[in-house]
């Protein structure tokens, strides 16, 4: 009986440690990926990351490495058909990926003359291999909007947006939109792609595909179309069709302010008397480029006591502009300008208390204020390239007014 027991012990024992060992789960091993960057494996290498420094040659950055004047002046003579080593420029970053024993014998040498290019110098075989490698690019597509805040330069620098885009927008609507006119609450939409580098390393602003602005109480759209499908020229219209690009320039200062507008009776802070300001005065640091606000010939460019040094425009028959106080003039009489064009430095030359530009206007040989003045605008889409317009710009505009709850 005593047997029976032990043995009925013994099989239970073992049943047991069946359904124990059965319900053991397997130890599951995770593989980690080994980082790689311009293509090799970093963990198989003792790395040194670094920047060229002032006086750094490639020979002398070889040297380093105890590699001697004589193999180095031939590994030179080897690369230099793939490699211009005399391009390595201060401040330029540099990877050196050594061998992990104790010698820590040089093995690939990688330099970045830019952000999205590299060339390697692979020493690992007898014969050095060198060659250029372009990082990959990835477009990535944006739309930011809602309600102004701040200045659009400081939106855009809020979102972590490139300078850049803020500058390109006040080109498109250089005709349009007087940037420093924008008040706090109004609205705004832009939709943009950005480029970046490997998918992560961020490289700027690409292009502007749309766009809206709240300007004086009146949306104003921009969007880019080729008349010319087998053009790459591209103009900006509004959601009409109608060309952003007007006759004249809405200022002749990027991101200025307005100091003193035009007037029959200012009281001159020079002068210290009540007289006329047959102008508009946009107040800029010393240097800021003038631009001319529509083509023409330069009708004069000099030096009066009260003008200080200026330039005077005639567009056409019909239409002139002057431009005063300038600190440096940039054209001569006779020249022909193209819109945009710069034409000088702001200064304070002349009856001036502070460097601005005073902006005067000419109708029919007759200053009036450009403030006021409807100026002439310029053509309209015309012809079948209308409705292909419309139906590119559709999803775009119903994108943008759903942002900003248009």
């Amino acid at each position: 009986m005593k047997k029976i027991f032990i043995v009925i012990i013994a099989l239970f024992s073992l049943v047991s440690c069946k359904k124990t060992e059965e319900i053991v789960p397997e130890k599951v091993v995770k593989l980690v990926p080994k980082k790689s960057e311009f293509g090799f494996v970093l963990a198989d290498f003792n790395i040194v990351n670094d920047t060229v420094k002032r006086g750094d040659t490639f020979g002398t950055l070889l040297e380093e490495q105890n590699i001697g004047d004589r193999q180095v002046y031939d590994i030179i003579a080897k690369v230099r058909d793939s490699f211009n080593v005399r391009s390595i420029r201060i401040n330029k970053p540099f990877t050196m990926l050594r061998s992990k024993n104790k010698k820590h014998e040089l093995q690939v040498f990688i330099y970045q003359p830019d952000n999205l290019s590299y060339y390697v110098v692979d020493f690992r075989d007898t014969a050095i291999v060198v060659y250029k490698k372009i990082k990959p690019i990835t477009i990535k597509r944006r739309t930011i909007g809602g309600v102004l805040k701040e200045s659009l330069s400081e939106t855009l620098g809020n979102a972590k947006i490139e300078g850049v885009l803020a500058s390109k927008i006040a080109k498109i609507y250089a005709y349009s939109i007087d940037f420093m006119k924008l008040k706090k609450g109004d609205r705004f939409a832009i939709t943009f792609t950005e480029r970046f580098i490997n998918d992560s390393v961020y490289d700027g602003v690409e292009e502007l595909e749309a766009s809206f602005f709240e300007y004086r109480g009146k949306i104003i759209y921009a969007f880019p179309f080729a008349q010319n499908p087998n053009s790459d020229k591209i103009e900006y219209y509004d959601e009409q069709g109608k060309t952003l690009k007007n006759f004249f320039l809405k200022s002749p200062i990027k991101f200025s302010r307005i100091s003193s507008r035009f007037s029959s009776s200012r009281f001159h802070p020079v002068q210290h008397r009540w007289k006329a300001h047959k102008g508009t005065d946009y107040a800029a640091p010393r240097g800021t480029p003038i631009t001319v606000t529509a083509g023409g010939v330069v009708e004069q460019s000099g030096f009066t006591a009260g003008n200080g040094n200026f330039v005077k425009v005639k567009h056409n028959g019909t239409y002139s502009t002057q431009y005063l106080h300038m600190s440096k003039i940039l054209v001569r009489r006779g020249q022909r300008v193209t819109q945009g064009q710069v034409i000088g430095l702001v200064g304070s030359t002349g009856l001036a208390t502070g460097p601005h530009v005073c902006y005067r206007f000419w109708k029919n040989g007759k200053q009036v204020d450009a403030l006021r003045l409807k100026l002439p605008t310029g053509e309209p889409m015309t012809g079948s390239n209308k409705s292909r317009f419309l139906a590119q710009i559709t999803p775009l505009k119903f994108e943008l007014d759903s942002i900003a709850n248009l």
